[in-house]
């Protein structure tokens, strides 16, 4: 391996497991994995990673071949640098090995338990409260009953679940998740998860799109060795963690992490500014034609809506007191505008419904409150319904009733479908006779 690839200096032979995760895509081995690979370096110990895959076997497929090690491409307009990930000790698959991922979460090394299984792996009713149907098929929520029961049996101690996924108060709604599906499943253990196991919230950003043969092929050249597990990110990272845990954690402050008492102001800036500026770059630039981020926010127009957007979510957001909102935003600008990371719209597209809700529909309710409109997200809104009735392909779990309202509702009537007391998403948003027809006339000229 190049001299040029920065490697930990530290022996994995000599680490022992501390964390599990599921969902061990690209961003959590770009973002979380690093955090924790250099928190080893720097000398802490004992935080090695089990991966878990739910249902896919590829992750395990590519990662454990290599023992775990991979390769992270950070990618800016001065190139590309590589750094060697080695906090990853090996990959399970739920649907293949279930004992085995019980196993792990009840071993009593492990302390925390962490979570990027994106919004609709938390199994959500359009209520907000636990789909309990869903989470009994091959969602998290079963395995870790069983592995609590253990840890019980065993006096193991509890555990942190760390939830790392674009939710507003995400350590919140896990923790009241789990809560409800206790209750239902495992009553006995609601009192002791109350009592031994935490939730806290955070806020994570870093763009990490998805790895393609081409970024690989890259790799093979510039690093000697083929990385199926590799993964492409800007340099741009950002943790922001609610210091509340059960049983201990790496000392990810010293890596560059913020671990504070009072995660929101971050976790709600990031939702509405960066997520709800990508969603709208996605939905107005897949109308337009284009293919990545990079390409549609030198669009004039798009990138006018996209500070627009900024713009009208910063009244709603409650800064910190080392918050600089507006510089924030032209951040945001910038590192949209990266040539060298290929974030592909569709990407960002995908689960429109589970996303919606955080990164357009509470900024639209808050600026109701205040007084205020927010044209740039109804423009954002009738593009996704445009997405919904022309796409050839719309990735939603609800996608086929979303689809349904859109082709088969008139017009004039599919905002009260979707947004209306009686609607979709009738919980979060309460909208105005002024809204409704800004909607139905964008939408109009752009069916037209």
């Amino acid at each position: 391996m190049p001299e040029t690839v920065s490697r930990p200096g530290y022996d994995r032979k000599q680490q022992t497991r501390g964390i599990v995760h599921f969902g061990l895509g690209a961003f959590t081995r770009a973002h979380q994995a690093a955090y924790t690979d250099e928190a080893m370096n720097a000398g802490d110990a004992g935080w090695m990673i089990t991966g878990v895959s739910l249902r896919s076997p590829t992750v395990a497929q590519q990662m454990n071949p290599q023992d775990g090690l991979y390769l992270i491409a950070e990618r800016s307009g001065n190139g590309t640098h590589y750094r060697l990930g080695k906090a990853i000790r090996d990959v399970l698959v739920a649907s293949e090995s279930p004992e085995a991922v019980i196993e792990a979460l009840a071993d009593p090394e492990t302390r925390i338990v962490s979570f990027t299984v994106t919004e609709k792996g938390y199994c959500r009713a359009p209520d907000g409260s636990l789909d309990l149907e869903l989470a009994r098929q091959r969602s998290f929520y079963p395995l870790l009953a069983n592995a609590l029961r253990l840890r019980k049996e065993t006096s193991a101690g509890g555990v942190t679940l760390l939830s790392c996924d674009n939710l507003a108060g995400n350590g919140a709604v896990l923790g009241r998740l789990m809560g409800q599906y206790l209750e239902t499943e495992a009553a006995d253990l609601v009192d002791w998860f109350a009592a031994h196991c935490t939730c806290p919230s955070t806020m994570v950003d870093r763009i990490v799109p998805a790895t393609t043969d081409q970024d690989r092929n890259s790799a093979q050249q510039d690093a000697g060795l083929r990385d199926e597990a590799l993964v492409v990110t800007e340099p741009f990272r950002q943790w922001v963690i609610e210091d509340r845990f059960a049983a201990g954690r790496p000392k990810w402050e010293d890596t560059g992490a913020q671990l504070v008492s009072n995660v929101a102001p971050y976790e709600t800036a990031k939702l509405r500014m960066l997520n709800g500026a990508h969603s709208l770059l996605a939905y107005c630039g897949l109308q337009k034609g284009y293919t990545f981020v990079h390409e549609a926010i030198v669009d004039h127009a798009l990138r006018a809506a996209v500070e627009a957007l900024m713009a009208e979510a910063i009244p709603t957001i409650e800064a910190g007191p080392d918050q600089d909102l507006q510089a924030y935003a032209a951040a945001l600008i910038e590192r949209f505008a990266n040539p060298a990371l290929n974030h592909r719209l569709a990407q960002i597209a995908m689960d429109g419904s589970q996303k919606i809700p955080q990164r357009w529909l509470e900024t639209l309710e808050a600026s109701r409150k205040i007084g205020r409109s927010c044209p740039s997200i109804i423009l954002g809104l009738s593009a996704w319904v445009f997405h919904l009735r022309e796409a050839t392909h719309v990735s939603d779990p609800a996608s086929e009733e979303l689809i349904r309202v859109a082709y088969e509702t008139d017009m004039n009537a599919i905002f009260d479908a979707l947004f209306g007391p009686d609607g979709y998403f009738s919980a979060t948003w309460y909208p105005c006779e002024r809204d409704r027809q800004s909607f139905t006339r964008m939408l109009m000229e752009s069916s037209e």
